[in-house]
């Protein structure tokens, strides 16, 4: 039997392995074509592929079990379940895969049928030092492929990295990890900031809410180890669907659960970007 192929993985040895590991493979899980196979390799060849002892691996898998996206049966094996909930809680540690497993899940519309040359906003002219136009990504999600909207995400690409983006591969995937697996981009860090808005003409329509209702406002603002903004990512959620949960641990006994934690919730789910 055919056996599903993970995504590779450049552990942080800073952040717990079995963390990073189950984000890592989660967010495989969710980025899967339809025609993977549902079956995962064994524990052992798990671990061998992440470079995790047996440990490690079972306790990672056991995240992924107890969130509902895999199931382990005595003498088959370990299978992905079809039918699971994309976007359930995760808790963001800081790792750059665990961001990316973050922002998996949904499905994601295209808004512009091609990439748009539009003015640096004046907003936003100080993250783009000397560039006269950016390039504009507009997504749309949804819970369900005709369920409700649940966010919007218009993105501002430094130009010279929109180039070697394929809009096809947003469909699939987020931006974060098309920048890095698909544009070669060596992100270094993600500054997001949260914060309540009405919503605009445009949230309104894209988001089937009210005009003026509350919605949820997340910027992320994407680094490059160069510390040059490669993208700017202007996301709006829900105010009836999203809460933005921060988490600081202090401590040298909280050092096993990572440094703080940050993850914008759907009634539970979450997604980014």
């Amino acid at each position: 039997m055919n056996v599903f192929a993970p995504d590779s993985l450049d552990l942080n040895r800073k952040l717990p392995l079995w963390y990073q590991v189950s984000q890592s493979l989660r967010a495989s899980i969710l980025g899967r074509s339809p025609q993977a196979p549902l079956r995962l390799p064994t524990e052992e060849r798990l671990a061998e592929h992440f470079g995790v002892s047996v440990l490690t691996m079972r306790q990672a898998l056991k995240e992924l079990e107890n969130e509902g996206l895999i199931s382990r049966h005595r003498r088959r094996g370990t299978f992905i379940e079809p039918e699971a909930r994309r976007g359930v809680p995760v808790r963001l540690l800081g790792s750059l895969d665990a961001i990316v497993a973050q922002q998996s899940g949904g499905h994601t519309t295209l808004l512009d049928p091609e990439p748009v040359a539009v003015p640096v906003p004046a907003e936003w002219a100080e993250h783009f030092p000397g560039v006269a136009e950016v390039v504009r990504f507009r997504r749309l999600r949804r819970a369900a492929p005709d369920g409700e909207p649940v966010n919007w995400v218009e993105n501002l690409i430094h130009p010279e990295v929109a180039d070697a983006i394929d809009p096809s591969a947003l469909v699939r995937w987020p931006m974060t990890r098309v920048l890095r697996d698909v544009a070669g981009v060596r992100v270094g860090r993600i500054d997001n900031t949260a914060q309540a808005r009405l919503a605009d003409p445009t949230t309104a329509r894209l988001l089937q809410v009210p005009l003026l209702s509350p919605i949820l406002h997340i910027t992320g603002v994407e680094f490059d180890l160069s510390e040059r903004v490669v993208d700017v990512a202007l996301m709006s959620y829900r105010g009836d669907r999203f809460a933005f949960t921060v988490t600081v641990e202090a401590g040298e006994e909280a050092e096993d659960a990572g440094p703080g934690r940050v993850a914008p919730r759907e009634n539970g789910l979450g997604t980014l970007n």
